[in-house]
């Protein structure tokens, strides 16, 4: 499976996609990230097989959720979330789709049977009802732990730390409802915090970062563009690599923002507010883009007098910082599900994750050129 084109295509697309604009390191792929979340899956199956919580699980569903493991970023675009900010499908299910056909569903056949490509898929996307899903795709899911320390790694900062060691000792599977699945011993509770504050210092110090965010915003601008004008098709983004991209955009670039981005000119802030001070009515094509947004930036750009595409508007959003669906194994044996209502008189990790996320975001106008925009122009802009 590794030596097919597909996962091979992943060594050429970056994991942190302009991230590298910022940190000269963080040049790191998608294929190692898959190789390391490969063998964090086999460590977590090797605690859970040692302490005997496998139960009816057989050597198949372990080879399930390994396949899963290595496969789960086999449908990533280019350039880390940008196209999925833009609109553009998840790479989850594009994933799942790509390993139903070519070399990799053969090989898939080869290693796990006919149908280890539909389960293998349903892993990723998170649809399945298998025992160790929550392993790929989950709370405390090995993608995570892998990309977190990973990129702080190759990044050079100190944000990523996480008790790897502990929070895969104290896995376990338990059952819940009438059904088996994965979660954590209660003594691995201050290792799971360190994975959520892990996760907002990254997004906070580095893939939030105001100069990577601005990189983000020029390249959803010039795929939106290119798109439109059919220069490029969407099917297309789904196999591209990095570099492959960024040259057929430059070629095709009409406002040079491709070029900008190869030579690293980046726009400047010239506004940058936080979540409370824009109100209560945020649209929420601030954040899902599209043709609303594209619109919004416009007549902003000329409010301020620039030119179309000269300004552009961001503001991230995650949902949860961690989204929290775990069953907690007590001490006394019990088992108790800790989830985004909290888990009353123990700890709020729900209410914790969510004020992470706010106080990590910002809205923040980039613009080409030296220009002037406050607030109120922006609220004029965003107004229905």
């Amino acid at each position: 499976m590794v030596d097919t084109p597909a996962f091979q295509r992943l060594r050429y697309v970056r994991q942190l996609g302009h991230a590298f604009l910022v940190y000269p390191g963080a040049t790191h792929s998608r294929f190692e990230h898959a190789l390391g979340t490969y063998h964090l899956a086999c460590r977590a199956l090797a605690t859970l097989r040692d302490r005997g919580s496998l139960g009816a699980a057989d050597d198949r569903d372990a080879l399930l959720v390994r396949l899963a493991a290595l496969l789960h970023d086999i449908g990533h675009y280019p350039f880390s979330h940008a196209l999925e900010e833009a609109g553009f499908a998840s790479h989850e299910a594009l994933g799942a789709a790509s390993i139903r056909s070519g070399p990799l569903a053969a090989a898939l056949a080869a290693a796990g049977g006919a149908d280890a490509a539909a389960a293998v898929g349903a892993i990723i996307t998170g649809a399945s009802a298998h025992p160790l899903a929550g392993l790929v795709s989950g709370s405390i899911d090995l993608d995570k732990i892998d990309y977190l320390k990973r990129d702080a790694l190759m990044c050079g900062v100190p944000y990523g730390e996480i008790d790897v060691d502990r929070l895969l000792a104290c896995l376990v599977v338990v059952e819940l409802d009438g059904r088996r699945r994965v979660g954590l011993m209660e003594k691995g509770l201050a290792a799971l915090e360190s994975l959520l504050f892990a996760k907002y210092q990254m997004y906070r110090n580095v893939y939030w970062h105001h100069a990577a965010r601005s990189a983000n915003a020029m390249f959803k601008r010039l795929v939106g563009a290119a798109v439109r004008d059919a220069a490029i098709q969407p099917a297309a983004l789904a196999v591209a690599t990095d570099d492959a991209l960024i040259h057929e955009l430059a070629a095709r670039d009409r406002n040079g923002i491709a070029l900008a981005l190869r030579e690293r000119r980046l726009y400047k802030r010239a506004l940058e507010l936080l979540p409370g001070e824009l109100g209560r009515d945020v649209p929420s094509w601030l954040w899902e883009g599209g043709e609303p947004l594209r619109q919004a930036e416009d007549a902003l750009a000329k409010r301020c007098g620039l030119a179309p595409g000269e300004l552009l508007i961001d503001f991230p959003h995650k949902t949860a910082m961690l989204g929290l669906d775990l069953p907690i194994a007590r001490a006394d044996g019990a088992v108790e599900l800790l989830t985004d209502s909290g888990w009353p008189g123990r700890m709020d990790l729900p209410r914790m994750a969510e004020d992470l996320v706010e106080s990590a975001r910002r809205l923040r106008v980039f613009v080409a050129r030296p220009a002037t925009v406050n607030a109120s122009e922006l609220r004029a802009a965003l107004a229905p």
